[in-house]
């Protein structure tokens, strides 16, 4: 298996999606896992997998940020839906 420490900065939709998924209120201290990579830099990151590769997203405030922006974006698209399925359900009163 692949591992990949990865900047919220160089995240693509996929690994967002994968963030979003698994921490959909928001990740907290026990989700951190701390290390130091081979330039003996402090490291906080948390951790997503796929099923080739497993990814150490680095946290900080703009990883928080970033994620709830594409959650809102999601929610965006999935609120003209849900609007439509209540004007539905109110027809049908």
């Amino acid at each position: 298996m692949i591992r990949k420490i990865v900047d919220y900065q160089k995240l693509n939709e996929d690994i967002l999606n994968l963030l979003v998924e698994k921490f959909p209120d928001g990740y907290s201290d026990k989700d951190i896992i701390a290390f130091r990579n081979a330039q003996n830099e402090y490291i906080e990151a948390v951790e997503v997998r796929t099923e080739e590769t497993v990814y150490l997203v680095k946290v900080g405030k703009r990883l928080v940020q970033a994620m709830e922006e594409h959650e809102e974006d999601d929610n965006d698209l999935n609120d003209d839906s849900s609007d439509i399925d209540a004007l539905n359900e109110e027809d049908l009163d």
